[in-house]
């Protein structure tokens, strides 16, 4: 099982109480088919972490696991072994911007 925290508007929109929940590691355990998985389970989130013609990352949604950045499309293929392991949290979160 893999841990996803989510933030507080996507865990509003999905319906769920809880920061984290688990999703069942996908096949191939990449980025896109965990993203996926989260969509498949909770239809409510589709075009909201990705577009849902492109398959890219919003652009203002970011990806982290291990402390380290995953959102770049050059590390869209593999998750942590940490993550696929269960040992940490794969991390959505909302990036801010403002001026």
């Amino acid at each position: 099982m893999i841990r996803v925290v989510l933030p507080a508007h996507l865990r509003t929109l999905a319906g769920v109480a809880e920061s984290e929940i688990c999703i069942d590691a996908p096949g191939d355990a990449s980025i896109d088919s965990l993203i996926g998985a989260l969509e498949l389970r909770f239809p409510q989130l589709l075009d909201t972490i990705r577009d849902r013609t492109t398959g890219r990352r919003r652009p203002f949604v970011r990806y982290f696991a291990c402390s380290r950045d995953l959102s770049h499309d050059d590390a869209r293929d593999t998750l942590p072994h940490a993550v696929i392991a269960g040992d940490e949290p794969f991390l959505i979160v909302g990036a801010m911007a403002g001026g």
